[in-house]
């Protein structure tokens, strides 16, 4: 059976057998979270890693932070109902990986604590170590974070929704935007 057809490259698309070859899988996260309508936040070079995300907090009313890097004015640990959680502005939180081949988060409820969060506030801002994402959603399920969870969803940019028109409608039924920052836990944001 060696004479059979090889599946043809995709574009953004990542071989295990070479990766020298190809862009870093942060630069192929990045470009398709932007084709999925996400926002990736580039760190800045110098002073405070964070500032893309207290920039974008900056004027909310509410703000409610499951991560210890960002403070938040809504405790999550307070919370007693979901709905509790329908005035959030802002939520911040960390995905315990990322996809490049789609651009995708996981979150689950270690990660959410409520898992309403992610559904009820109006802009989702995602930490994600660059150290952890992965080449594709063949490798992501073999993450034991996937498995070890109770509740785990990939979030692939903001809620979206289109009619027989095709007028793209971002945050109809959900988040309105997804911000998403490389940041590896205690603030590091080297990434190649």
């Amino acid at each position: 059976m060696t004479d059979m057809p090889q599946p043809a490259e995709t574009s953004g698309a990542l071989r295990a057998d070479d990766e020298r070859s190809s862009p870093s899988l942060v630069t192929v996260f990045k470009a398709n979270l932007e084709r999925m309508g996400g926002t990736f936040l580039e760190t800045p070079e110098a002073g405070d890693p964070l500032r893309p995300v207290r920039e974008k907090i900056a004027g909310a009313k509410v703000v409610c932070s499951v991560v210890p890097e960002i403070a938040g004015n809504r405790d999550i640990a307070t919370v007693r109902q979901a709905q509790e959680l329908a005035d959030v502005d802002f939520a911040v939180v960390r995905a315990a990986f990322a996809v490049a081949e789609t651009g995708s988060v996981l979150l689950g409820e270690a990660e959410l604590k409520i898992n309403a969060l992610a559904y009820l506030a109006q802009h989702l801002i995602v930490l994600v170590d660059p150290a952890s994402i992965v080449r594709n959603l063949h490798d992501a399920y073999r993450w034991p974070e996937f498995h070890d969870r109770h509740y785990a969803a990939f979030h692939t940019g903001p809620s979206a929704t289109a009619d027989i028109e095709g007028v793209l409608i971002h945050g109809a039924q959900g988040v309105r935007s997804l911000p998403v920052l490389p940041l590896a836990p205690g603030g590091g944001a080297l990434y190649a």
